[in-house]
């Protein structure tokens, strides 16, 4: 059944999902990173060869992915309903500047799965019973309200691994996705040029600065240097 326009209310960084029975979504990427608690029915989530389902009262961190494939539907005749975090790069980027740089952990390497489940955890159970009855009550939470949650997950996930640094915070230098490796993985790919840029963890801005030259992009793959021209001379036609 078709997704009904008020089965999803959209804060910015935080989403209430409600289905009625029978509806289901189904998603092709993921633009941002989001941290998902079930409340009611599952998530079937496709990870390159990897399977995974996310059942009633199980967390997930879905990774910013451009090729992950993802299914909220009902549980027999219990609707889907979940409460998400979402982390965009503004607003990650607001609160890195408030880390002292010198705690930055060293030696530690991005999430590699698009999709992994959280262990229960007391302090990401007391965060969404906070945010349980704006989903409930269908009431409309403060701007306030929903930034100090947002840090609070935030918080929570840098505890819980701190393999969620170079994660979340890959616009960080020392820890950007590299570019050349990410084009010639994708580059066939029906993406446009502010995908990439998306995708790689980047403004439009920096991804033109942080792009290779032409030069650079044929002597490491002929093919992928001609379709990408080929992308650049039609995004300066738009």
């Amino acid at each position: 059944m078709k997704l009904s326009d008020d089965s999803v209310r959209d804060h910015e960084s935080v989403i209430f999902s409600c289905f009625l029975s029978g509806e289901s979504l189904q998603k092709h990427r993921m633009a941002n990173h989001s941290l998902v608690l079930v409340c009611d029915g599952e998530i079937d989530i496709i990870d390159g060869d990897r399977n995974l389902t996310v059942k009633k009262g199980e967390y997930v961190f879905l990774k910013r992915d451009c090729q992950i494939r993802i299914h909220k539907h009902s549980s027999g005749d219990t609707p889907y309903s979940a409460m998400s975090i979402r982390f965009k790069r503004p607003t990650l980027r607001n609160y890195f500047r408030q880390i002292n740089l010198a705690n930055l952990p060293t030696d530690v390497m991005r999430i590699k799965s698009a999709a992994i489940k959280i262990a229960p955890d007391l302090y990401l159970d007391s965060l969404f019973a906070f945010l349980r009855p704006f989903l409930t009550n269908n009431v409309e939470p403060s701007q306030y309200f929903l930034d100090m949650k947002f840090s609070e997950a935030l918080g929570c996930l840098l505890k819980i691994d701190a393999a969620f640094y170079p994660t979340l915070f890959d616009f960080n230098e020392a820890w950007k996705i590299d570019l050349l490796k990410f084009m010639e993985e994708h580059f066939t790919e029906d993406m446009s040029i502010e995908d990439f840029a998306t995708y790689t963890g980047r403004s439009l801005a920096t991804f033109k600065r942080d792009l290779p030259d032409y030069h650079q992009l044929h002597h490491r793959n002929g093919l992928l240097s001609t379709v990408w021209r080929k992308r650049q001379s039609n995004f300066r036609k738009v």
